[in-house]
């Protein structure tokens, strides 16, 4: 699906530093006498403009693994940084602004507010992000995700494919460098998912570096790189070997 729906753009020129690096970062748990490595020593550079597939069964560490680059939880041990921000040691304000101007999240869960509507609901982020005519640039997203139609429709009026593609406008709207996506297909019927899939590559396309966490294998195939995780531990990160187009991918 093309899109001209414009992010801020993130792209690096050749040999520049990496947007996002991780060294030594474990996120460890403490469950009665027992310490789960929820991530277990993780390096990893990514560059601006990739589009990452972190790829992985449930409980791998795949969604603290967006937590900790997304600033919403801290490693306990390494560090990382992104876009020159040390983000395992900021400070909770800068923190903040971190999350406003750098980075934007898909949930799993939506965090959709119940009272908005969905063009509030991705107004919302588009406010936060201190964009220019914030209205129109919620409008343009909603759009961007086949949603014109329900701009004035509150979150319970919505499908959890539609909330899902709301919550999916809304990081959009924000223009912010870095998508991190929690299972972004997880609600929505296979034609869908691959509009979503394709306009979530037009964004890496354009300039923004975009993760998308999944357990499917298949979307692994229009990855830049892949990450796979197991036990905490990253066990592989390869290219695909075939790439596909997101209009070619089956399940």
């Amino acid at each position: 699906m093309e899109s001209d729906f414009q992010p801020f753009s993130a792209r690096l020129e050749e040999g520049a530093a990496p947007l996002i690096s991780l060294r030594g970062v474990a996120k460890k748990y403490r469950i009665g006498e027992t310490v789960v490595a929820a991530l277990d020593h993780v390096d990893l550079d990514v560059s601006g403009g990739e589009f990452v597939v972190v790829l992985g069964p449930s409980g791998c560490g795949k969604t603290t693994l967006l937590n900790v680059i997304g600033g919403l939880d801290s490693p306990s041990e390494g560090t990382v940084v992104v876009a020159g921000v040390d983000v395992s040691a900021a400070p909770a304000k800068k923190l903040a602004g971190y999350r406003r101007r750098t980075v934007s999240f898909v949930f799993q869960s939506f965090n959709l507010f119940p009272g908005l509507t969905a063009t509030e609901n991705v107004q919302f982020a588009a406010d936060v992000a201190e964009r220019s005519n914030p209205r129109q640039v919620a409008l343009e997203a909603l759009k961007a995700v086949g949603l014109e139609d329900r701009a004035a429709h509150f979150p319970q009026q919505l499908s959890g494919g539609e909330q899902q593609r709301v919550a999916i406008a809304r990081a959009l709207a924000s223009g912010n460098p870095v998508l991190l996506a929690d299972e972004p297909t997880g609600e929505l019927d296979f034609a869908t998912g691959i509009q979503i899939l394709s306009l979530l590559k037009d964004q890496a396309d354009q300039g923004t570096t975009v993760f998308v966490v999944t357990h499917n294998r298949e979307i692994a195939r229009i990855a830049d790189r892949v990450i796979e995780l197991s036990g905490g531990h990253v066990v592989g990160i390869h290219r695909p070997e075939d790439p596909l187009a997101p209009d070619d991918l089956r399940w």
